[in-house]
């Protein structure tokens, strides 16, 4: 049997409506008719259509007007027809949004015609848009980009695109906005679910082991590419990659091809790259610490995740998720959330972003269980460590600037002695300035 397509017909014509009704229920299209825009606007949810078809002149709301509110909303298309219509009217209302417009006297097999392709489309829609649902669900991306931000909507839809794609994709972000977790669902999501996710910390390479580590070695070593063959490979903190294995990882990258230590053979691998960093690489382009064409293979595709901060009335969701999700785990009651709690969250900066969040909320619980606290105090408690890195990179980065910072000032700026006081090369001391954005000027004044 032929699929059945379901019309709403805005007309306040009473014969004309009623002909409408005859010729489309007789070529077997379900049909619901009103004498009014605004009664039609009122039933659109209840009637479900597949595609509306409406008069232009109306008394009340004319067809336009309703073109205009339908736009606001999740609406199906919108075809409009008039004895008054002329060119620039069609313009105008195709510009707006309208999937059609069409001159009474009409021809019945082109009105036919026209509908069908509208209802058509606005199902094959409705389709995509729920197998895209289903699977932000299933791939647990609606968990890890929870919240109605706009950018977050916007994320989870890029993300689903993404993920059927074989392109290198550059997760960029602030520490803890959810780099990693975003990665994983990006496999989760792709062609490549049943392989595996390897995933490489750079920054905790170790510097006489890298190759090792990253393409293996001819005897015993797999190495991450080859475990990670048929799957994914995710390098995080890329931008603490040594500049000799860029280049080796942009000819994998290019070809597939790695070169196992201790051996001349080439072996193809199969591997999606997902990269991430906290890092604008651009100037590290710049000061020659990596490399331009392998950044322009990373980022073939980028995502920006948000920092909390910027997410707004998202922080009281969030918070509330992993509230509950933590009163589950401790076994204790719901906690009810007060307007001072609400206030603490909104008022807050939130430097270590979603992950930051998440441990106050799990204070907050453990507090409760035992008969008391607050979100005040749960952050009050985040403060004595929020100057803690959240890596080792992080530490030691922010080790050597206040070191070199502190013997730039006791040595009045004079860098061979700075230099020599730190136990370093002139040229090391030069490199470490610029990528830790130190600037001797003002630690002189």
């Amino acid at each position: 049997m032929p699929e059945t397509f379901r019309v709403l017909i805005v007309d306040d014509d009473t014969e004309m409506r009623q002909s409408l009704a005859v010729l489309l229920e007789r070529s077997g299209w379900s049909v619901d008719a009103f004498g009014s825009a605004q009664m039609a606007l009122s039933r659109l949810d209840a009637t479900a259509p597949d595609v509306v078809l409406s008069d232009v002149r109306m008394p009340g709301m004319s067809g336009l007007e309703l073109l205009d509110e339908m736009s606001k909303r999740l609406s199906p298309p919108l075809v409009l027809i008039s004895a008054h219509g002329d060119i620039p009217m069609a313009v105008d209302a195709i510009q707006n949004g309208a999937y059609s417009f069409l001159e009474k006297p009409f021809e019945p097999r082109r009105l036919l015609t026209v509908l069908r392709h509208a209802a058509e489309q606005h199902r094959l829609s409705d389709m995509t848009k729920r197998m895209r649902e289903q699977l932000v669900s299933l791939s647990g991306l609606d968990r890890v980009l929870l919240g109605n931000n706009l950018r977050v909507v916007e994320l989870r839809a890029e993300a689903v695109d993404l993920a059927l794609s074989e392109a290198p994709v550059l997760i960029t972000g602030e520490t803890g906005t959810g780099k990693e977790l975003v990665a994983r669902a990006l496999h989760r999501l792709g062609p490549r679910r049943d392989k595996e996710f390897v995933a490489i910390n750079c920054a905790m390479l170790a510097p006489d082991r890298v190759e090792e580590q990253v393409f293996g070695t001819a005897d015993t070593m797999l190495g991450s590419f080859r475990k990670a063959d048929g799957g994914t490979l995710f390098l995080d903190e890329v931008a603490a990659c040594p500049v000799g294995v860029q280049v080796k990882l942009l000819r994998a990258l290019e070809t597939g091809v790695i070169q196992p230590v201790g051996t001349d053979d080439d072996v193809q691998t199969d591997v999606r790259i997902v990269a991430a960093t906290n890092e604008d690489l651009v100037p590290l382009v710049d000061a020659g610490t990596f490399r331009a064409d392998f950044l322009f293979r990373l980022n073939t595709f980028e995502l920006n995740l948000p920092r909390l901060i910027d997410r707004g009335e998202d922080i009281v969701m969030l918070y509330e998720h992993f509230v509950a999700q933590f009163c589950e785990t401790y076994e204790i009651s719901p906690i009810e959330m007060t307007s001072e709690d609400a206030a603490a969250l909104l008022a807050h900066a939130w430097p270590g972003n979603v992950r930051e969040l998440r441990h106050v909320a799990e204070r907050r619980v453990l507090a409760a269980r035992r008969g008391g606290g607050s979100v005040a105090e749960a952050l009050r408690t985040d403060d004595l460590i929020d100057d803690v890195p959240a890596t080792l990179r992080e530490a030691v980065a922010r080790f050597e600037k206040t070191l070199i910072s502190q013997a730039i000032s006791n040595h009045g700026g004079r860098m061979d002695a700075v230099a020599e006081a730190l136990g370093i090369g002139r040229r090391t001391l030069n490199d470490k300035i610029v990528k830790l954005g130190l600037e001797k000027s003002k630690l002189l004044d």
